[in-house]
């Protein structure tokens, strides 16, 4: 029997009943008066939404290794500023990139005690709204500059509807959409993923037979915070951590000697995570979405194209499908580069790096190898910093080298200033677009032997090489054998399994967590 719940609210010195479900609260008498009267009664959760990341677009950087203690997309000159391999950084773009904002338009002020008025320029409706039966979206005033209720809707409808929790058509109108257009950003989120019955697209968020999670099942919140982080994210919203394995999700996954009923498999939990064998590819067509799921692996500012839909033009992109991911040692930290910083070229790649997960092989436990997107792009550097161009200027005229000077003037260059065109490149996590496993994980084949692996070559790229010559490596216990007919499972058998030989023995790491021999066999 659902109960029926009833509070008193004064708005303006009137008092409204508002009635509800253990679904959600509705508000049956309310009529609109604009933005500021969410706040006024839900003055705690204004106050949460306020300080949260989701509005202030910055927060803490505690697992970031690089720049200040707060860090965000919010453009500063104090190198806390991020930049990516997309937009770049928000610099004289807070007008589109704002469409996505949390506000009602103007940018966010940051304070520990913000003032009724700045209060209510939190817009509630973007994540509060009942998407089916008052759907809700919002205009740009040319004049104003601040978002308005969008023509021809009702809004008392909206804010008698709005108490209920945020669906996934909510937070992928503007998580899927990222980077420009559906699909472009995350590689593993598209506007697909709140509608699919395709469990092979994402067994989690199907309808169906799938999960059908809503977005909280994994990003919980609490006071407005919510759980989960890319590796390329600067801020950290909440400190709770999301994981697979738990009594909620998949209980019988929590060990990492019995969890999948095979030994090999088993030994993989503790170094390798969950998605890196349950997700091959990234960037996969939902069998029932009539769009492309492409993801963008690199755009040029160099060029311009007309887009007809935004009405504007565009950066050229490189889009595709049905990607292998990239693959990295993370331990939960991650490197970024942000404006005003020296670029730093990685010479493993060729490009000046803007984000990385860091971690490494020889890190001890918690370090997981884990899937990430590769996204490239050709943007301008000029002394040693990669430039904040003005978006906004390239979207309106499509002029490469205007948008570059009025971007060297931000960085406190002169205009005239010479740069040049480099590429920039990031690593970002996977995490969405899970398959069903039965038939869909990753063989033993894709990463072992590394002479055929089709998906890893662990030895090569992954630091999992002899850490010697064959012959210096064996003599190490005993006179040097032709070991070149053992395949890696017996050759992992014979000196792991039965001997208890560490991998340091051979390799350039250390598996404590196994409790191996380190150390040379007696005798």
């Amino acid at each position: 029997m659902k109960k029926t719940i009833v509070a008193l609210c004064s708005i303006g010195g009137t008092v409204l009943a508002l009635a509800g479900t253990a679904l959600g609260l509705t508000h049956p008498t309310l009529t609109w008066t604009g933005y500021g009267m969410c706040s006024s009664c839900h003055t705690t959760q204004a106050k949460a939404m306020y300080q949260s990341v989701h509005y202030q677009w910055k927060g803490s950087a505690a697992e970031m290794t690089t720049g200040p203690a707060t860090q965000g997309k919010i453009d500063a000159t104090d190198g806390s500023s991020a930049l990516n391999a997309y937009c770049i950084n928000i610099q004289g773009n807070w007008g589109p990139c704002g469409a996505c904002h949390v506000g009602t338009g103007a940018k966010p002020v940051a304070t520990s005690n913000p003032s009724a008025a700045q209060l209510a320029a939190i817009d509630c409706l973007i994540c509060h709204n009942d998407t089916v039966n008052a759907p809700y979206s919002r205009v740009r005033n040319a004049g104003t500059g601040l978002f308005e209720p969008a023509a021809g809707l009702n809004m008392n409808l909206v804010v008698q509807k709005a108490a209920i929790k945020p669906v996934r058509k909510n937070c992928l109108g503007c998580h899927a959409k990222a980077g420009g257009g559906d699909a472009v950003k995350r590689g593993d989120i598209a506007l697909a993923s709140g509608t699919t019955a395709d469990v092979l697209y994402d067994t989690h968020m199907a309808t169906g037979n799938g999960g059908n999670l809503a977005c909280q099942a994994c990003h919980t919140f609490s006071s407005h915070r919510v759980a989960g982080r890319g590796t390329d994210l600067r801020p950290q919203d909440s400190t709770t951590q999301i994981a697979c394995a738990t009594s909620t999700c998949h209980p019988t996954k929590t060990s990492t000697t019995a969890s999948h009923g095979n030994e090999y498999v088993n030994r993989h939990q503790a170094r390798v995570a969950c998605q890196s064998c349950h997700l091959a590819k990234y960037a996969k067509n939902a069998s029932d979405s009539a769009a492309s799921e492409a993801t963008e692996t690199h755009r040029t500012w160099v060029s311009a194209e007309w887009n007809a839909t935004l009405n504007r033009y565009e950066p050229v992109p490189t889009k595709a499908n049905n990607l292998i991911p990239k693959y990295a040692f993370w331990n939960g930290k991650s490197w970024g580069n942000n404006a005003f910083n020296s670029a730093v070229l990685d010479t493993a790649t060729g490009a000046y790096k803007v984000s990385r997960p860091v971690g490494a092989i020889t890190d001890g436990v918690g370090t997981k190898l884990y899937p990430f997107k590769y996204k490239t792009a050709a943007q301008a550097l000029a002394n040693g910093k990669i430039v904040p161009i003005s978006t906004a200027k390239f979207f309106a005229t499509g002029l490469y080298d205007d948008a570059v000077r009025d971007g060297l003037v931000y960085l406190g260059l002169a205009s005239s200033t010479p740069y040049t065109t480099v590429t920039t490149d990031e690593y970002q996590l996977l995490n969405h677009q899970i398959p069903v496993a039965s038939g869909n994980t990753l063989a033993c084949a894709g990463c072992h032997p590394n002479a055929t692996a089709t998906q890893l070559k662990l030895v090569n790229t992954m630091g999992y090489g002899i850490k010697g010559t064959a012959s210096a490596t064996c003599t190490q216990c005993h006179s040097f054998k032709d070991v070149h007919s053992l395949d890696y499972i017996s050759m992992h058998d014979k000196h792991v399994k039965d001997k208890q030989i560490d991998c340091s023995m051979c390799h350039g790491f250390t598996r404590p967590e196994r409790n191996l021999r380190i150390g040379l066999l007696p005798g």
